[in-house]
Parts: structure tokens; sequence; C-alpha cells
């Protein structure tokens, strides 16, 4: 499988290319980047580890040839958050250049079939932008969504109740960013409902959500930009669709329906494989949960109507 990384030179894309390097699963990374000498050093970077972890071929550009015939594109490139700015209040600054960057890559021959993976920011109103320009089949236009914000809030959840991360199992749905919402009412620990354990105080959590919410802010503020988790959490989604596993993920995609959400992106559990989007699946939530993913769908939708008009 090929996959292009538009941004490929920047923190998150070049990130996202060192964990698929790791994963051995994606044969070929073509990285593409305005700054064409800081791509190619990418790559020259990512060739020379190599031997140690496994047989990819590396390839970089300041323009979109180099993603011809790639089988998935995932776009990392934008303009970067300031630490007190919404994800939101970047679109402004960020759907034209984001228009561009869907022109030439509709443009460049990519496979039959490819699929789009949207990582930039507002990934949510990004992503329904994609999907309604027609680029590609439908459902193979995805985002990142909550996939990030869920792995945040494993870990922090772990870093609260003293386990092993990889025991917790709780997501962040809805918008990526301010409107996201806890589903603590299917969160567990082993198995183990996390309302059951003994430590568990509902009220104590509302810091680890507000962290949470808080965390791309905070990475921002300490180290100028996120990347390693973010680059994980691309992993996840490309490498779902190379080995066609159908991995349930919180990616954004356009909702027709489940929990009565229509016409917009947001994230809720997905089946996702070599075809993109395979199945949304409706979790059960309580009546609090369902209340906060519409309202998260409605402040969503005023806001992709204000791109539209």
């Amino acid at each position: 499988m090929k996959v292009g990384i538009i941004g490929g030179g920047g923190r998150v894309g070049s990130d996202a290319a060192y964990a698929l390097q790791f994963g051995g699963i994606v044969k070929e990374i073509a990285l593409v980047d305005m700054n064409g000498d800081m791509a190619a050093g990418e790559a020259l970077d990512l060739r020379h580890g190599a031997s140690l972890t496994a047989n990819q071929i590396f390839t970089s550009s300041n323009t979109y040839d180099v993603i011809e015939g790639a089988d998935c594109v995932v776009i990392t490139a934008g303009l970067r958050r300031k630490p007190d700015e919404s994800r939101l209040e970047l679109i402004n600054r960020n759907v034209d250049l984001f228009k561009g960057i869907l022109d030439s890559v509709q443009k460049a021959k990519l496979a039959p079939g490819a699929t789009i993976v949207v990582v930039s920011n507002p990934v949510d109103i990004l992503t329904h932008l994609a999907a309604s320009m027609n680029m590609v089949d439908p459902g193979h236009v995805l985002g990142l969504g909550t996939v990030l914000d869920s792995t945040r809030f494993r870990s922090l959840l772990a870093s609260k109740f003293q386990v092993n991360a990889l025991d917790v199992h709780a997501l962040m749905l809805g918008e990526h960013g301010d409107t996201m919402v806890p589903i603590l009412s299917s969160a567990t620990v082993g198995g183990v409902p996390l309302r059951s354990i003994p430590s568990f105080k509902e009220e104590e959590l509302v810091d680890v959500i507000d962290q949470t919410r808080k965390s791309g802010a905070e990475v921002i503020r300490l180290k100028g930009g996120a990347g390693r988790a973010v680059g994980v959490s691309i992993k996840a989604v490309v490498e779902a669709i190379a080995l066609n596993s159908e991995a349930v993920l919180p990616v954004s995609s356009p909702q027709t329906g489940r929990l009565g959400i229509s016409n917009i992106s947001l994230s809720l559990p997905t089946k996702v494989g070599r075809k993109g989007v395979l199945e949304v699946l409706e979790p059960v939530v309580d009546m609090g949960e369902r209340d906060l993913l519409h309202q998260s769908s409605e402040s969503l939708k005023g806001v992709f109507a204000k791109v539209i008009a």
C-alpha cells in the first residue's frame, strides 16, 4: 500500500510517517510539503532507519506528482492553532488553504478506490467539506476525528485510576474540539464498568475530562505543537485501511441518522477498512450523552453553514 502525506515535512506529518515506519504495514510513504527540502530531509532520515524497521520506500516532493498511485492520502497540512484559539476558530484561516490542497489531490492520479484521511483542523468541518466535493467514492473520505481525544482520555483515566492504559476502553465522541462528549456510560477498565470501580467518583472526573479537552492547547503551549500521539493515532486509522481490519475507531465521517444525527461530519464508533468507512455503529449512550452529542452536531452545523455561505 502506498500512502501520501500532505504536509509531510511538518511535525504531524513527519510523526505520522515515523509511526507508520515502525508499523511496517505500509509499503511506500510519499511526503509532500511546500518546503521541499524539509520533506526531502524527513524522507532521507526515515530511509536511514529502514534497515532496522521494515522494507519500505520513502519519497518526497514539493509537488503532488509524488502521490500518483497512492491508495491513501493523509492531509495534515494546515495553519497551526494558537494556544488560546479553539479548533473551530481555525476555520477562517484554514478553509481556503484546504480547498487548494483538495484541488491538487483531485488532479493527482490516485489509485482506484483511494481513501482520503483528513487530519487538518477543524477536522470535522474539513472532512465534511472534502466529502461534499465527491472526489472519491462515498465513504472513502474520513477524518481523524476523536481518535486522538479518545486515546488522550484513556491515558488520563489510566493515570487517575492507576491502571494500564491498554486496559482502559473509553470514548470521546462528537466534535474534535470544545463540544467533544465523554461517553462514561460504556467506559470500562479490563472489561469492568468504570462506574463500578470502588474509587470511582463522577465529580472527580470533571478535571480529567477538562484536561482531555485542553490537552492539545497544553501540548502547544509546552512544546509548540502536538505530534507523537497524533502520529500513532493516524497510524491506527491508516493501518485499519491498509489491512482491511474492520477496526472500530471514533473517526469523523458524514452522519446519516445514527443517534438521530445527520447532515454533518463528526465522530461515532466506525468500522474502518480498505473502503474507508464500512459502517457507522450506533453506541448505547445515556440521555445526557445523547443530548450533548446533538449539541455538538448543531454547533458544527452552524459553523459549516458559514463555510458554504
